[in-house]
């Protein structure tokens, strides 16, 4: 009659690792349906492009050649034709000074004047900060640009990160979280989509930038407007468009 008591207890104690386990999932299922926006958030848009930055910049810093870098710059350029020519230029014309920066001016100017002032507050600092953010990082690494070719739209201050890379992504991460709630959501997306990947290309095929120029605009670009938005709207406890306007 001994082994009795011991089996109950072998029971009692199954019973209570298995209404652990059960508790501990439940727990995790909530915590994911309460924060799983937010985590997602920050290991996509933040983790991930800021290791992706380091890498590059270390890589940059130590004046070591990536080598992806070339050979990439050389397709391009193969692809040169006149019609391409007038092509992305206009893009890369419209990549920065004669398109992204006017429309940034105006995103932040109509979110001030219909009064969304927390909107507005996060695309300014996201758009401005992230300008200011590029000249301070092309002069701290002060990378010279390409010269396996002559461009015919030349540049002449430096190269690390991209400015037209960092500006296009900018703006496209401002607009994808500001629409994120809306039903502007997927048109924002495929827009920018694909408006994103030809400023970039431009760059390339002109001659004017590495790709590691533009990888590492398009990630310091991503991570600085997450950590705003995360700021700006508390951790993603508020989101865009939800709070009545004063």
């Amino acid at each position: 009659m001994a082994p009795a008591p011991q089996a109950s207890e072998s029971s009692v104690a199954a019973h209570e690792g298995g209404d652990t386990l059960q508790q501990e999932a439940r727990f995790g299922a909530a915590l994911l349906r309460r924060h799983g926006w937010l985590l997602l958030l920050v290991f996509i848009g933040l983790l991930m492009p800021l290791w992706g930055f380091a890498e590059l910049a270390d890589e940059i810093h130590e004046q070591e050649a990536i080598v992806f870098d070339v050979p990439i710059l050389e397709y391009a350029h193969g692809l040169a034709r006149e019609g391409y020519d007038k092509f992305f230029v206009l893009i890369s014309r419209i990549g920065y000074l004669h398109g992204v920066v006017p429309f940034d001016i105006a995103l932040v100017a109509a979110l001030i004047a219909r009064r969304r002032f927390r909107e507005g507050s996060f695309a300014a600092l996201a758009l401005g900060g992230s300008a200011l953010l590029n000249i301070a990082a092309k002069q701290f690494f002060a990378r010279e640009r390409p010269s396996l070719w002559e461009s015919i739209a030349p540049e002449h201050n430096y190269s690390f990160p991209s400015g037209h890379a960092m500006g296009s992504m900018t703006l496209a991460a401002t607009l994808i979280l500001l629409s994120w709630n809306t039903r502007w959501r997927w048109p924002v997306l495929a827009i920018m989509a694909a408006f994103v990947p030809l400023v970039g290309f431009s760059r390339l095929y002109l001659g004017v930038h590495f790709p590691s120029d533009i990888l590492a605009g398009w990630s310091v670009a991503t991570a600085w407007v997450v950590a705003v938005y995360l700021i700006v709207y508390r951790g993603a406890q508020l989101r865009p468009w939800t709070l009545k306007r004063p």
